[in-house]
């Protein structure tokens, strides 16, 4: 009779059945794609192995000096050293604090001006938020051709200024990753900006009311009431983009492929380059763990200090 009573539980309880459903298949996926990916790499990072033959630990002294050797932390040395790694790095701040410092206030500035609902407004989240939906390479091959000095808007440019020669920025060293950063932020904004509306739009209008009547300005309304209510929606945007800036890639790949002289490198396009094109999986591996630690890192800390208690 328990057991009857169990089974008909299971059978009306919709949470559970929805936890039965959807939950093994998401560990399944997550498991296959991200943890066995990542196990993998922490045991090809110590191995100089270009990918093909045998699986490094299959090894022996006849095949060693033809697939690959124990390196042990040469791979990390090697990394650590590397100038074009440390550009990365670099890079990868920049973008980051691009993202914190421009993009993000950019994107709360505008949803403070188009969050009430009407149809102008629609129609300004719908032009702000269309270039989020573009595919990265998409976006880097518009910017790759308007910045192209002899048909984009480049060569427009340096024919209204007059110049003798075309202007390609992304062939310069200081140019090439501002482009970049440019691109990030035109494509990425208009998704922080929804997560800004969507939290503006929470807050009861009988406040704001009552903020009217005691005579708060437009200004003493947006940092008194509207930024310190949807801070929660302001932390979770903030997560999304750090992590997401040590993630870049698809813009940097059609744009300058790392050049010019690898000054336009992100972590991931480093990795691409000189783990996967090189054919040096165990150096790739150490940076994709490189990567894994930082990310993983950054996410704990965050999580325990900036969203704790929310």
């Amino acid at each position: 009779m328990q057991q009857g009573s169990l089974w008909q539980k299971w059978i009306h309880d919709d949470r559970l059945r929805m936890i039965i459903i959807f939950v093994p298949p998401a560990i399944l996926v997550f498991t296959v794609f991200v943890m066995l990916p990542m196990i993998q790499a922490g045991f090809f990072s110590p191995w100089k192995w270009s990918g093909y033959g045998p699986a490094p630990w299959a090894f022996n002294e006849a095949t060693d000096a033809t697939f690959g050797r124990w390196v042990g932390e040469r791979n990390f040395d090697r990394m650590f050293g590397h100038s074009a790694f440390q550009q990365a790095v670099w890079n990868s701040i920049l973008v980051i604090v691009v993202s914190l410092l421009i993009q993000l206030p950019l994107a709360l500035m505008l949803a403070l001006m188009i969050y009430r609902t009407s149809r102008a407004n629609t129609i300004f989240r719908l032009v702000f938020f269309m270039p989020y939906i573009l595919a990265e390479v998409a976006t880097g091959l518009i910017f790759a051709f308007a910045l192209d000095g002899n048909y984009g808007l480049s060569a427009w440019f340096s024919q209204m200024l007059g110049l003798e020669e075309a202007w390609f920025p992304l062939a310069e060293k200081p140019w090439a990753f501002y482009a970049i950063l440019a691109a990030l932020v035109w494509k990425y904004f208009g998704f922080h900006m929804m997560i800004y509306i969507a939290g503006l739009q929470s807050i009861s209008s009988e406040l704001l009311e009552s903020a009217e009547i005691d005579g708060a300005t437009t200004w003493q309304k947006a940092i008194y009431i509207k930024i310190p209510l949807i801070w929660p929606a302001i932390t979770v945007s903030i997560f999304y983009s750090v992590l997401g800036a040590l993630q870049v890639f698809d813009l940097v790949m059609p744009m300058t492929a790392g050049g010019p002289s690898n000054s336009s490198h992100t972590l991931v396009s480093y990795l691409y380059n000189f783990g996967f094109i090189r054919l040096d999986v165990g150096f790739g591996s150490a940076v994709g763990v490189f990567l894994f630690v930082t990310g993983v890192v950054f996410a704990l800390v965050y999580r325990n200090t900036v969203q704790k208690g929310q």
